[in-house]
């Protein structure tokens, strides 16, 4: 039996809701699959986000790590595949840290890849008819630095990446954002955790960017 860890975030600054929390919700609520799901909301913060996440991969072993994120200019998921070892805070977190030009875990490597199968998952949602695409960039903030602990913390048997949601249509800040419905970004994450179950080697065709 394979144990994943799911996890988004809570709500952002003034933001009502995180539509990555809420749909990881609305996955535990309904998983009826063979498999043990595992899942967690995190907080917004660098310190808080990277200790919780290595709290729950230490305690449940997990064999799949999933941490998924709002990115809210996007209009499609999209399946992260490189993971940079900064951080570069725009912005102050929820705790109201601002660090700079850091580390997210000193003496590490410069970046790590995604151990899911990146491109199958992308494939699979958009068959499905939600809008997916590879990223190349999880940006500097706390998604990022959430993607680069997954991958330090995992064990060597552990597969490990990153999902960012576009917002939900029912938590949109504003009529003019880019969205999806709640129901299809929670069915895009349970397509996620089953594609990262069954698929051992990622597919081999093209997704990369010009710019």
């Amino acid at each position: 039996m394979t144990t994943i860890l799911l996890t988004g975030f809570e709500p952002f600054g003034g933001d009502a809701a995180n539509p990555s929390g809420e749909a990881v919700r609305l996955v535990g609520e309904r998983w009826r699959g063979s498999d043990t799901l595992v899942t967690a909301i995190l907080p917004v913060t660098f310190r808080g986000a990277a200790q919780r996440l290595r709290g729950l991969i230490a305690e449940h072993q997990p064999d799949i790590v999933i941490a998924t994120g709002l990115a809210g200019g996007r209009a499609a998921i999209g399946i992260e595949r490189v993971a940079v070892n900064l951080v570069d805070a725009r912005i102050p977190d929820n705790d109201g840290e601002q660090p700079v030009d850091l580390p997210s875990v000193a003496g590490a490597s410069s970046a790590h890849f995604a151990t899911l199968p990146v491109k199958a998952i992308a494939q699979r949602i958009a068959a499905a008819g939600v809008p997916a695409e590879v990223s190349y960039s999880a940006g500097t903030f706390v998604c990022n630095h959430v993607f680069f602990t997954a991958l330090e913390a995992a064990a060597s048997t552990t597969r490990a990446g990153f999902i960012h949601v576009p917002w939900s249509s029912e938590h949109a800040p504003a009529s003019d954002a880019s969205t999806l419905p709640l129901a299809d970004i929670a069915r895009a994450l349970e397509i996620a955790v089953t594609t990262s179950v069954d698929v051992g080697v990622d597919v081999s065709a093209p997704a990369g960017t010009l710019h």
